[in-house]
């Protein structure tokens, strides 16, 4: 049986794993706190607390395994958080397992394009801010690895959409000056892109982009939202917070993955967000 270790048994990871698991596959995931550990007690698969920026940790476990997924978080930490967990995540698990193939998952935030252009997996990905000059260098590791690295749009689906709170908590703004495209992927579309490339031997050393098929204006899906929920338009205003991502707005392409018979259940922010999320949140009568 095929062995799997999930570095950041989370939000994505536990979705991943679940398709590991009904894949039989052999499933251990990690967490960085004894409780969420606890918490996941129920799974079909075990789930230790380790802290994975930790060497001793890490050098602590034994066995082998046939593939690792990095998919820790920060939880929007600083440049030392970001620092512990992606760079030297990586390293103290690549010095671990070094017979283990690894996925790391990166952002598309790497690339710091300003003007909507599409971006591809061959476009300069030169990030102006240092969360993101460390995310590059810990994509070099992984690829120096023949690791596989995926660039992942923002996270949704049941539960979870960082735009919807906003919206739903009238901490949205339609700051037609400065729009710009939002690059999302649905949780499980990302799960099941990332059990695809893990069956593909041609994807070693590779970097692909997870992203739906659409890039969209983030003034669109907020009208999207007021419409669906029948609830006004966000006030039209300029934005005073700083994106903890830097400014950037581009369109990044899909198409890589999609080459290799990747297919989306949610092609784009309203099939996602209709099919799967708004359900998810308590909308009373919206």
């Amino acid at each position: 049986m095929p062995r799997l270790l999930i570095a950041g048994c989370g939000y994505l990871g536990q979705a991943v794993a679940d398709l590991f698991v009904a894949a039989n596959w052999d499933v251990e995931g990690w967490t960085v706190s004894p409780e969420s550990a606890r918490q996941l007690s129920a799974r079909s698969y075990r789930v230790n607390a380790v802290d994975i920026s930790e060497p001793k940790q890490v050098t602590a476990r034994t066995g082998n395994f046939d593939l690792i997924l990095h998919c820790a978080s920060t939880r929007g930490g600083d440049v030392d958080s970001y620092r512990r967990v992606y760079l030297d995540g990586a390293r103290n698990l690549l010095e671990q397992f070094p017979g283990s193939r690894m996925i790391f998952t990166s952002s598309t935030s790497v690339y710091a394009q300003t003007n909507g252009e599409w971006v591809t997996e061959e476009s300069a990905a030169e990030p102006k801010i240092e969360t993101g000059k460390i995310l590059r260098q810990a994509e070099e590791l992984v690829l120096a690895k023949r690791g596989i690295v995926v660039r992942l749009g923002g996270i949704y689906g049941p539960g979870r959409s960082a735009l919807l709170k906003k919206f739903l908590n009238n901490e949205a703004a339609l700051d037609l000056g400065s729009d710009r495209f939002v690059n999302a992927i649905h949780r499980d579309d990302a799960a099941a892109a990332i059990q695809s490339l893990s069956e593909r031997n041609e994807s070693a050393g590779q970097i692909y982009n997870i992203v739906d098929n659409e890039p969209i204006l983030q003034s669109e899906c907020y009208r999207w939202l007021a419409a669906r929920l029948n609830r006004p338009l966000p006030p039209t205003e300029r934005s005073t917070s700083k994106r903890k991502r830097g400014e950037n707005s581009k369109r990044v392409s899909n198409a890589k993955l999609r080459s290799v018979g990747w297919a989306l259940r949610y092609p784009n922010f309203a099939a996602g967000m209709e099919e799967s999320v708004l359900s998810s949140f308590a909308l009373g009568d919206a």
